[in-house]
């Protein structure tokens, strides 16, 4: 019998991957649909994906599926017919491929939540599909030399803070949830101008539109697979790409290179620096960024005091 949940340690399973070499891709993919039975199907998805020899992280609620993996590159022509197997909802379901596809994840994980993404929004507000409209690469670069449209980040701060449009408006919040709080009343000023959401994948752009709709905002777009696909797409088409910085992710990779610009600074000397780290102290383990000289001044640390009280505890 099938176990439907990890045995082994994530280092072992990851020295394992090192040692086979084998290619592997990273993609994630997303479908807004009813799930009526979120328990079921969270252990139909686990078991084909194991059969794959798929690794990630799949998160399933009664309102779809969201999945970040990697898979053998071998076994890739596999997957779209598996999706189709384990949910009709899933056929020809989009897949965002990585930009940087070292490899990511080293255990399979798949959850059952209560949404998807973490909204925060009331029971009142029903996502109906009432979501932006879709933009192509080739929009999105005209639209971005428009003097009646805005850029809207829906990212996190961490994610905005080393990556984005050039102009983009970023709402303010650690989480989706704090950005949707505010959202409506932030972006009124521009409630007549056209609205172009982004985010990484597009999950977080389909409810922020729909919210903005709700609202009765009118001219609401948003990019057709956030902006892995848009810089996918721009550089299959040989398409000047207008992101610069990094692509924050969620992965052991934390960043993808998009462009030469550093648009951050490291958190001990100020200087121009873009490389994500999490401080050493496990009490602490805050996320910050740092660059080479000061990784090596305090030694991974955030701050002196993180530095100075762990070398204390462990004489």
């Amino acid at each position: 019998m099938l176990v439907l949940h990890n045995i082994h340690q994530k280092k072992k399973l990851k020295s394992s991957i090192f040692e086979k070499n084998e290619r592997r891709i990273t993609l994630s993919f997303y479908k807004y649909f009813n799930v009526h039975n979120p328990n079921q199907l969270r252990n139909t998805v686990y078991e084909k994906f194991f059969q794959l020899n798929i690794f990630g992280r799949i998160y399933i609620a009664y309102e779809g599926i969201n999945a970040q993996i990697n898979i053998l590159k071998k076994k890739l022509y596999l997957l779209k017919n598996t999706l189709y197997k384990i949910n009709h909802s899933l056929k020809n379901v989009h897949l965002n491929y990585a930009l940087n596809q070292k490899t990511s994840f080293w255990m399979l994980k798949v959850k059952v939540r209560k949404k998807i993404v973490a909204d925060g929004l009331p029971n009142t507000f029903i996502y109906n599909n009432n979501t932006g409209t879709y933009l192509e690469i080739h929009d999105v670069n005209r639209m971005l030399k428009q003097s009646n449209t805005i850029f809207v980040d829906m990212r996190n701060d961490y994610e905005y803070l080393v990556g984005r449009f050039k102009h983009a408006i970023h709402i303010p919040g650690s989480t989706f949830r704090a950005q949707l709080q505010i959202i409506v009343n932030f972006l009124k000023q521009y409630q007549n101008k056209h609205i172009v959401m982004y985010c990484t994948g597009g999950i977080r752009c389909e409810k922020a539109a729909a919210w903005l709709k709700y609202h009765h905002f009118k001219y609401v777009y948003q990019i057709r697979g956030g902006i892995l696909n848009y810089v996918n797409e721009s550089r299959k088409n040989n398409f000047l790409i207008q992101f610069h910085g990094k692509n924050f992710v969620f992965d052991d990779r934390m960043t993808e290179k998009i462009s030469e610009h550093i648009l951050s600074k490291c958190k001990n000397c100020n200087d121009y620096c873009d490389t994500y780290l999490n401080c050493q102290k496990h009490t602490c383990h805050r996320l910050f960024i740092q660059c080479r000289i000061c990784q090596i001044k305090y030694n991974g640390y955030c701050s002196k005091f993180c530095k100075s009280h762990s070398i204390n505890q462990l004489k």
